[in-house]
């Protein structure tokens, strides 16, 4: 049986402009990697209502497991919530478990309970709850859409709670061999070699270092004996490898 499938969909301003370098993406592949989801896309947009609801609506749809980061906060521009409701056609308003997380949150910091903090508890009708270990604030799923702060430590805290509770498949397992050459010099090898390996997939990264050119060649597979067996014959075309 094929791995369940999964996008993400980094939503910011901050992320287009530059402002802020995006992060949450490269974590969560590695961990989608682990559990066996196999990550088919990645897309950045910003704080439109209208471009959030048809991209979760067109990811949704077309993948497994929908991952969101960005726009969960207590500002006028985080509109992720109700942009995701909207999506699926839900109500939004505050939700009494979230608040009680919140109120709890802020009162045992001595801190005022405000309107903008309030906003964080609007949760579409029928979600359900992220735990955020970090600052209190819930992330949510509405069916396989899985929406999430984009603060770093915080999307990691609710990453770590989320992913024990999605059916994952076999990991993608992989091995690596590095040449002191140029990719193009072994192209021709690398894609016979692909040809004979089916169940694996091969990929090729150069660099340069000291002045050298060189590449990174990656074996990767979900089937360990496949992977060993294609490992050994690339080995075994390029002996010179580390």
């Amino acid at each position: 049986m094929p791995n369940p499938t999964a996008a993400i969909l980094i939503i910011g301003d901050e992320i287009l402009t530059g402002r802020t370098r995006e992060g949450n993406a490269w974590f969560l592949a590695q961990e989608l990697v682990k559990v066996g989801i196999d990550l088919r896309q990645i897309r950045v947009i910003g704080d439109d209502h209208a471009t959030i609801v048809a991209a979760v609506r067109e990811l949704s749809v077309a993948h497994d497991q929908l991952f969101t980061s960005g726009g969960i906060g207590p500002t006028h521009d985080d509109i992720t919530a109700d942009a995701v409701a909207d999506a699926f056609g839900r109500t939004i308003g505050v939700r009494e478990d979230a608040r009680a997380i919140l109120a709890a949150h802020y009162a045992a910091r001595g801190l005022e309970f405000t309107e903008a903090r309030l906003r964080m508890a609007r949760i579409p009708e029928g979600a359900t709850l992220i735990d955020n270990p970090v600052s209190s604030a819930p992330g949510f799923s509405v069916e396989n859409c899985h929406v999430m702060a984009g603060v770093p430590n915080i999307f990691q805290a609710m990453v770590a709670g989320l992913l024990p509770r999605l059916t994952g498949g076999a990991p993608l397992r992989s091995r690596s061999l590095q040449l002191m050459v140029p990719e193009a010099t072994i192209a021709d090898a690398l894609r016979a070699l692909a040809e004979a390996h089916p169940e694996a997939s091969f990929g090729s990264y150069p660099f340069v270092t000291e002045g050298r050119y060189g590449t990174n060649l990656v074996v990767r597979s979900t089937d360990p004996a496949a992977l060993e067996g294609a490992f050994a014959e690339l080995q075994a075309t390029f002996p010179e490898g580390q």
